[in-house]
């Protein structure tokens, strides 16, 4: 029997208007961040792209929780049109082929478009026009590391031996008969696992310190808001007299005609380099003064404070949520070699919980996991913003609204890639259940109707593609999905810190991010112009 129309659109026209969503929702992000002064079509494009296609990974996941769901009724029988088991393949197949497109996508982007573009941006000079065959050859030159990274990631996850699917008469295999039923695989999906793997691995390091502190950071930014404009521009003021000051000091010193000494001259050029960097942050505030948005953000502080506080309170059930996760993998998992696989929950979870009911009223529970993924995209683009790019003590580029370089905002889409492919691993460590059964249920042999787990019998429950790919490849390589485990651990911890340190750190500046000592004026007059 084929799939109804109505099943289809039901799980796929959601997803293809999140799509359009995505896409405008990237163009403003990178439009909003992207220098005036110094940017470049191809960039801005592809950073656009990347950032899309990183977030399509993650809004696929409802709609493969949807789908596994609507094969069953609420009595816990499959409906007519998936009682056909091949029905149900070809259902379980197009996800993942859809998975393994966009992951596929997601490491042509790491490993050669982003790095290609970025270089193709470091070898335009501005003082005179580069051949374009000259900046293409040398991207490509560099871009040729990359690939090769790429490729030996592949070879490694093609031919490293794995873990082999246990015999079914071994004590092994009973334990995870059901969720592993179609656990082998060929090379080629192997490989592309164990570089989706590396790179999710990679990005819940990002996570750890961007997302972790942006959960933090972010709420409490829009509680604490910005400093008054009035008292932030006297203390600027004050400052700046300060500083014309000790200038007018020294050179007193020379007054009589005396050579001034190499090492004043140094210091009056300091002194006069942040005077001129005061006097532009009195001019940004005094225009931030008069300015209209700043009186309509006035009025609006109240509803930023309720936002904070809401923010605050979800951050506070994603942490209960996956700290009580944590602590029943600890207690009941199968144990590292089997990437602490949880086959069925103990401790309740809030979230899951909350997830699992919705979904009795089609799409609220969708809305609410789209909700959730754009909530964690939101708190990484926090951190980023708040923390910058760094190379060890080396900050490499800030973000910072429409003032980041091309490079700036490539390395940002980057690292927003390897976080969103590493929020991937977290949904499912957040939502056990809901991840990877929905809201499916079966009927036990003594009529009892039951919510689908890892103990039902072969046939009764269908797990989601996302789950399948998971915890086989965790199975296969027990390493990843430990490691994932303890990263939740340290990203808990992380959370608390960054509370912490948002808590005591002083509210943001009125005209944050506005004003930097490598800017030059020509920009400063624009703003003005603008404000």
């Amino acid at each position: 029997m084929s799939i109804p129309g109505s099943v289809l659109a039901a799980g796929w026209i959601p997803f293809v208007v999140v799509i359009v969503l995505t896409l405008l929702f990237s163009g403003l992000y990178i439009r909003y961040f992207m220098s005036k002064y110094d940017s470049e079509l191809s960039t801005t494009l592809t950073a656009i792209i990347c950032l899309a296609v990183a977030l399509m990974t993650s809004i696929l996941v409802p709609v493969d929780i949807f789908l596994v769901s609507y094969m069953k009724a609420s009595n816990g029988t499959f409906k007519p049109w998936a009682n056909d088991s091949q029905t149900r393949t070809d259902l379980e197949e197009s996800i993942t082929y859809a998975y393994y497109g966009l992951y596929a996508i997601v490491t042509f982007c790491l490993f050669f478009l982003l790095p290609f573009m970025y270089f193709f941006f470091e070898e335009k000079d501005d003082t005179e026009e580069t051949p374009l065959k000259s900046r293409l050859c040398s991207a490509f030159k560099f871009t040729i590391i990359f690939v090769i990274i790429m490729a030996v990631l592949l070879l490694i996850g093609a031919f490293a031996p794995t873990k082999h699917v246990p015999n079914m008469n071994e004590t092994e295999w009973k334990r995870i008969e059901s969720l592993f039923k179609d656990l082998g695989s060929n090379n080629g999906e192997d490989a592309l696992s164990f570089v989706i793997s590396s790179l999710s691995l990679i990005g819940m390091l990002a996570l750890i310190l961007y997302t972790g502190y942006g959960m933090a950071a972010l709420p409490v930014g829009l509680i604490k808001g910005s400093r008054n404009v009035k008292r932030e521009r006297m203390k600027v003021q004050g400052r700046r007299e300060e500083t014309r000051a000790r200038a007018a000091a020294i050179r007193e010193k020379y007054a009589s005609g005396k050579r001034m000494s190499s090492r004043d001259r140094k210091r009056v050029s300091n002194l006069e380099e942040s005077e001129h960097l005061l006097d532009r942050e009195d001019a940004h505030l005094e225009a931030c003064d008069k300015s209209l948005v700043q009186k309509c953000l006035v009025v609006l502080r109240p509803f930023e404070v309720i936002i904070g506080i809401v923010f605050i309170l979800v951050a506070l059930l994603v942490f209960i949520s996956l700290l009580l996760t944590n602590i029943d993998k600890a207690m009941h998992s199968l144990g590292y070699k089997l990437g602490y696989a949880l086959p069925t929950r103990h401790l309740p979870n809030p979230v899951d919980i909350v997830l699992v009911f919705t979904q009795k009223v089609f799409p609220l529970d969708y809305i609410l996991m789209d909700l959730i993924i754009v909530y964690f995209v939101f708190c990484s683009m926090s951190g980023i913003r708040n923390i910058g790019i760094w190379f060890f003590w080396l900050r490499m580029y800030r973000i910072r609204p429409r003032r980041t370089s091309p490079q700036g905002l490539l390395f940002m889409c980057f690292i927003l890639m390897l976080i969103v492919l590493a929020v991937n691993i977290v949904l499912y460590e957040l939502t056990p259940q809901y991840s990877s059964f929905g809201s499916q249920h079966y009927i036990t042999d003594n009529g009892t109707l039951t919510v689908c787990s890892t103990d039902a019998p072969p046939g009764e429950c269908v797990i989601t593609r996302m789950a399948l790919l998971l915890t086989r490849f965790f199975y296969k390589m027990w390493f990843f999905g430990a490691a994932y485990y303890w990263g939740t651990w340290v990203f808990l911890l992380m959370i608390l810190l960054g509370f912490v340190i948002t808590t005591v750190k002083k509210s943001r500046s009125a005209i944050d991010g506005a004003v930097d000592k490598d800017d030059f004026d020509e920009s400063d007059d624009e703003d003005m112009i603008r404000a």
